[in-house]
Order: C-alpha cells, then structure tokens, then sequence
C-alpha cells in the first residue's frame, strides 16, 4: 500500500519548518517512506530498505534494515538517526528540545519502523516514534500511528504480514512557527492566523500552527 503523505511546513519570512516525513507503505511494492524535516518510518517489507533521509540541517536518516525479521529501521530525528532494527522495527531518532514557549518539548523526532508478522505467526513489533513521531506497526492489525500535528515528526512504517501489502504508511506532523521579542519593547503592528500568545521569562512569545503573519 502507499506510503504516508509528508506533513505541511510552515514558514516565516525565509525560514522553513519542514514538516514529518511520511512513514513507507508496506512490502516491497508499498513506496519508501517520504523525506521531511524527519524522515519518515520504514515498512516491514521483504529485502526492501524503505525508511527516508533527513533534510540536511533539520533531520537525520533512517536506521538499517533487518533482513532477517523483515522489519525496517526507524526514521530519523532532528537530533539524531533512527534505530536499527533487531527484533522488532527500529525506534525513532531523537528530536530536539526547545524552550522558548517556557516548557521544554522536544520537536521533529522520527517516525517507528514497520514489523514484521509472518505467515506462521511470528510477530515482530513495529518501533517506537520519538518526540512527535508515529509507531511502527506489525503485520497482523492496522496499528501504525501518524506523527502529532505541530511537531514535525515523522510518520509510522506500515507493518507487513507475510509478505503481502496491506496496510498503509502514516502522515508526518506538521511544522510550527514560534518567534519571541523582550516584552519591553512596543508590540506587533499586526498579526494574523490567530497565534498562541504567551508571556516567558521576560519575553513575549508568539506561536503560530497555521498560516499568519506578523508585522512590526
């Protein structure tokens, strides 16, 4: 089955959030897993190394393949590369942690890569999503997850089940946009999109998770 659509990006002025690479569909003939700010979750697909590349500067790359269990490697993260795969699909690489809201959260972690369930009955689970990132699902039930919306990460490998396709890969979250000014100073002249406005340490935050805009 096809793989996860990548989530939307947001921009501002001329940076870009990219969004969650989309987690591959399964077997060999499902699709690779999309590349986004992280890139998505691997299928547990027969030979098929399916997980995506990072975007230089913002994600890392998948993990290896597990030819042996037919699970694929997590996606990776903003912080660092998707697990291997081993006995079960590769977890997500770590995202990266920010504070400018007031709260530590860890954004664009990578996607879970898809299991393996065969024929006989063996079940290979599918990995674990980081910091926004979808699971991985196994072969016998539809359990993959998508990536949370506003993280940036990278969407879940479909599980394969005997070497058929039957599932499809999940989404990649979306990106977010947050910029913040000492609170002193004269506020905006205009916004738009209808931000998150909050009050840190000094600093007057303003969080956007859709289109907007800001003029000072």
């Amino acid at each position: 089955m096809a793989a996860g659509t990548a989530g939307s990006n947001s921009v501002f002025g001329s940076l870009t959030a990219i969004g969650g690479g989309g987690g591959a569909g399964t077997y060999s003939s499902g699709g690779p897993a999309t590349t986004g700010g992280s890139g998505g979750g691997g299928s547990g697909g027969l030979g098929t190394a399916v997980y995506a590349n990072g975007t230089a500067g913002q994600g890392f790359a998948g993990g290896a393949y597990s030819a042996y269990i037919n699970a694929a490697g997590g996606g990776g993260g903003a912080g660092g590369a998707g697990a291997t795969a081993v006995y079960s699909g590769g977890n997500g690489g770590p995202g990266l942690v920010s504070t400018i809201t007031g709260t530590p959260v860890q954004y664009a972690g990578g996607g879970g890569g898809g299991g393996y369930t065969s024929i006989c009955g063996y079940t290979f689970n599918g990995g674990v999503g980081s910091a926004g990132g979808g699971n991985g699902g196994n072969g016998l039930i539809n359990n993959s997850t998508p990536a949370l919306a506003n993280t940036g990460g990278g969407g879940g490998g479909a599980g394969n089940y005997g070497n058929s396709a039957q599932y499809n890969g999940k989404a990649g979250g979306s990106g977010i946009v947050a910029i913040r000014y000492p609170a002193t100073l004269n506020p905006p002249a205009s916004v738009t999109g209808g931000p998150q406005i909050l009050y840190n340490n000094g600093y007057q935050v303003y969080v956007w998770t859709s289109s907007g805009t800001v003029t000072f």
